[in-house]
């Protein structure tokens, strides 16, 4: 006869764990500063394994996979996406956590929530979106003035996930998200480790990508980098976690030494300049670039062709909700978007 089911861990229990295990620093997720609508607490989740498991469900986590990540319609399976670049930007973000004795639930939420807020053929999509706003708030069209994604993560969890009432997440998890890129820093460690598990994540995989798709050569790679982190993509990866947890261990504050910060910070310069711009990675790119504003230029001037669940109610004014349309496409529903609208067809007879 198989043994009884051990006693069930209700959350109560899950909350006493952390505080027993979780070090002065962690954020406690009954401690949490709450979300802006008060609900019923689960009986089995923390607040912010519940965040984790919204932001899971949700349509905009869904369409991820269909992102692009750096390589404008990949010819293989091996490279990234939107969606594989946020699970090991989780992983590396948990295992940090998990090392400091922080709150492993908190890094998971706002990792999987970060780059929600991403557009269409990555960051292709979000230069043509911002060039698009900012070109209509000089002439005083739009209040806009400009496109940032992680302000469109943010957006999403907040107004437009679940019909426009958002997830209702708690504030650490929403100050996270805000915070993993651009100048405002987040308030928890738990957002400090995904701020920098971002940049770890990207350095290494994007390196990886390019080796794959023969933008790089091996010989390529800068030597002084690869000499401080390792000679391969395993090597560097460890390295660097490993860095930034003994580094923030020793010093209280989150982050990495001198030497491993600079040598990832060159690898990161290396790639703007031999990958990111590169015309063989980024030859796509100006057709990319011309799709997103096209379609953004015909729902701002047909509003009336918005889908009906996509034009707001809220008074918000009609360059958001265009924005909100285009920024959640993926880049293929953005192709035969583009296709439907501005290709000629044949007569029907």
């Amino acid at each position: 006869m198989a043994d009884n089911l051990p006693d069930i861990m209700m959350r109560g229990d899950l909350e006493a764990e952390e505080h027993r295990r979780f070090s002065r620093h962690a954020a406690f997720a009954d401690q949490t500063r709450g979300r802006d609508r008060e609900i019923e607490l689960d009986p089995y989740r923390t607040e912010y394994q519940r965040d984790r498991d919204r932001i899971i469900h949700c349509k905009a986590f869904r369409r991820l996979s269909h992102k692009t990540q750096v390589f404008l319609a990949p010819e293989g399976d091996h490279f990234r996406t939107r969606m594989t670049h946020t699970l090991e930007v989780s992983q590396i973000s948990r295992s940090i956590a998990r090392a400091l004795a922080l709150n492993e639930d908190l890094v998971e939420a706002i990792s999987l929530g970060h780059d929600l807020g991403h557009t269409p053929f990555g960051h292709t999509g979000e230069s043509a979106l911002d060039d698009a706003l900012r070109a209509l708030h000089e002439v005083g069209s739009t209040e806009l003035t400009g496109y940032q994604h992680n302000v469109q993560s943010l957006r999403i969890v907040e107004k437009l996930e679940y019909e426009g009432k958002g997830l209702n997440l708690t504030w650490e998890v929403r100050d996270g998200i805000l915070g993993h890129t651009g100048s405002t820093v987040p308030a928890t460690h738990e957002g400090q480790i995904v701020r920098t598990a971002d940049r770890i994540a990207y350095v290494n995989h994007d390196i990886d990508d390019a080796l794959r798709a023969g933008v790089l050569t091996e010989s390529d790679l800068p030597a002084g980098p690869l000499e401080v982190l390792g000679p391969n993509p395993g090597a560097r990866l460890t390295t660097m976690v490993n860095d930034m947890v003994l580094t923030s261990a020793q010093t209280g504050t989150v982050g990495m030494s001198p030497p491993i910060w600079d040598a990832m910070m060159e690898l990161r310069e290396f790639l703007f300049e031999n990958v990111y711009f590169s015309a063989r990675a980024k030859a796509e790119e100006p057709k990319a670039h011309a799709v997103v504003q096209a379609i953004f230029a015909h729902y701002l001037a047909f509003p009336d062709d918005l889908p009906a669940d996509e034009r707001h109610d809220d008074g918000s004014e009609l360059a958001q909700a265009v924005v909100d349309y285009v920024a959640g496409m993926t880049d293929r529903f953005a192709i035969r978007e583009f296709e439907r609208l501005f290709e000629p067809r044949k007569w029907l007879v």
